[in-house]
């Protein structure tokens, strides 16, 4: 003789899928931003290893166009450079809406670079004290 089920474990799965999904959905969206946020401060944490070579003025164009290819808010190529004898420091600010459900978060990305520049054997093959550092807070 067969028992009937009652079905109650099935749904229960079908409810923990469906959360899964929601959380997957929600945080390829949050982490994209972030994925973003770091390539950025890659390519400034590069244009410090190349400081030696490069002025200001193709730094910040640099940057720019960076942010430009990344799809980041136009604030995140206001690009300040800042040179103090043999140290330069790279860094920007922007904000990014990111969508939840029932709500929008603004969160505010800080990347930031700094090194000293060297114009010897280290800086041609890039090997020199680039430090990485940044924030990114939810506002």
């Amino acid at each position: 003789m067969v028992k009937p089920r009652r079905g109650l474990s099935s749904l229960g799965c079908l409810f923990s899928i469906l959360i899964v999904a929601a959380i997957v959905y929600f945080g390829v969206n949050i982490g994209e931003h972030y994925f973003r946020f770091y390539q950025y401060q890659d390519a400034m944490r590069q244009e410090v290893r190349f400081a030696a070579h490069n002025n200001d003025v193709q730094i910040t164009r640099h940057l720019r166009e960076q942010a430009d290819s990344l799809g980041l808010p136009e604030a995140a190529g206001e690009v300040t450079v800042q040179r103090d004898g043999r140290h330069i420091e790279i860094d920007s600010e922007y904000y990014v809406h990111i969508e939840l459900p029932l709500m929008v978060r603004e969160v505010r990305f800080n990347p930031h670079a700094k090194g000293s520049i060297e114009c010897g054997s280290a800086a041609r093959s890039g090997i020199q004290g680039a430090r990485l550092a940044g924030s990114a807070r939810v506002a």
